[in-house]
């Protein structure tokens, strides 16, 4: 049997919408994909909400026209600027004779750890765990039956801004769709192209969007430290525009061209205007220009790694998305300098929407999928079983 399922992923500079089909293997087969440019959002709020509706029309109607069908629910993705990732450490006493891990514990570490979230803003839409110890062992996703006297854990939150929830879902009525459930992009991006083993190591995911940036450390099940910087690769266009005195759509051509590092034939950057007149910038001009916001952006990275406390060991991965540094030549290696570690790119999860452009919305697909296949057959296994979301 096939169902469809629709989604709807909220970029800082653009939306974009699937429509898959799954079936009852889990197959997931990508039948429509729109994409539709808007002005984003900056500090948690759209920057021009006039034209949310028609990107929304734009990118959905595309997609319905690929997959020849006509949708009606739709599942949303709340982005990172929209949300908040809290983590809570909980643990309880295991009883009787023979203490050993249950069931019950388990639901008693959620137990006390949904109190502790109980008062802060916002709504859940996930929540799931980093790791589980029994005494002084090894962390674990698995601790069922494991025998000790003390349980722990580290359980992740995310909690949605109220206003992106009731504002989608009003949009979305007036374009005659029903908002079927909201859920975290950033946790389908991580959840989907960091393996279980590099999480279980911990790894950190890098997302240089249009107008911010996200740095995610992911560990376990989870995403256990999150923060949004307010730079991306707009921020890099606009200084091209006013160093240079160029128009935006030249400015995207230098930027989306220019390749990092010393060792590169680029002496010059040649781009075409909207009336045909053709200009010629020495690298060493762009250079001058673009290089200090890059190194900015770079710092920035660091120090919200720094200041994440989060133990990163030397087998742990980072990864390099969106549509910023990672569609640079050079641009990961760059990064990586200044990180003192390598930085990856993301493995390629659809042959045809392999750019890191479309990396959050097939992140946030995977996600929604592997969430109603949990919550209609769940299969064995602690993982499995809390890999959830409160969906909305």
């Amino acid at each position: 049997m096939r169902s469809t399922v629709t989604v709807v992923d909220f970029g800082t500079s653009k939306i974009v919408a699937l429509v898959a089909e799954v079936s009852s293997r889990q197959r997931c087969d990508i039948v429509g994909a729109g994409i539709s440019a808007y002005d984003g959002y900056a500090d948690a709020r759209w920057n021009n909400p006039g034209e949310v509706n028609s990107a929304i029309e734009s990118a959905l109607k595309t997609a319905e026209e690929q997959a020849r069908t006509s949708v009606r629910d739709v599942y949303c993705g709340v982005p990172g600027q929209f949300s908040r990732v809290y983590t809570v450490e909980v643990k309880t006493e295991l009883q009787g004779a023979d203490p050993h891990v249950t069931n019950k514990d388990i639901e008693t570490l959620f137990e006390l750890a949904d109190l502790e979230m109980r008062d802060i803003p916002g709504l859940p839409i996930h929540r799931s765990p980093a790791w589980f110890v029994v005494d002084d062992g090894k962390k674990t996703l698995e601790p069922l039956n494991l025998r000790g006297n003390e349980f722990r854990a580290m359980i992740s939150y995310v909690k949605a801004d109220q206003f992106f929830i009731a504002d989608v879902s009003e949009r979305l009525r007036a374009l005659g769709k029903v908002p079927f459930g909201f859920f975290s992009a950033p946790m389908g991006e991580a959840m989907l192209y960091i393996s279980d083993e590099e999480r279980d190591r911990t790894a950190l995911l890098i997302d240089v969007g249009y107008l911010n940036t996200e740095v995610m450390a992911v560990e376990g099940d989870t995403i256990i430290y999150h923060k949004v910087i307010p730079l991306g690769g707009g921020h890099m266009a606009a200084d091209l525009v006013y160093g240079l005195e160029i128009p935006l759509d030249s400015a995207e051509q230098i930027k989306r061209a220019f390749v990092f590092g010393e060792q590169n034939a680029q002496s010059s950057f040649e781009v075409t205007g909207a009336v045909g007149a053709t200009q010629v910038f020495e690298r060493k001009k762009v250079e001058d220009v673009l290089m200090p916001r890059v190194d900015e952006l770079c710092e920035a990275i660091v120090e919200a790694v720094k200041n994440s406390r989060v133990r990163l060991g030397n087998w742990s991965a980072v990864y390099l998305t969106g549509g910023g540094l990672a569609i640079n030549r050079g641009g990961r290696e760059y990064l990586s300098e200044k990180l003192g570690r390598p930085v990856r790119e993301l493995p390629r999860k659809a042959v045809k929407l392999s750019s890191p452009i479309y990396s959050s919305a097939l992140g946030l697909l995977d996600l929604i999928i592997d969430t109603r296949s949990n919550s209609s057959a769940p299969q064995g296994g602690i993982r499995s079983v809390f890999r959830n979301l409160l969906g909305v």
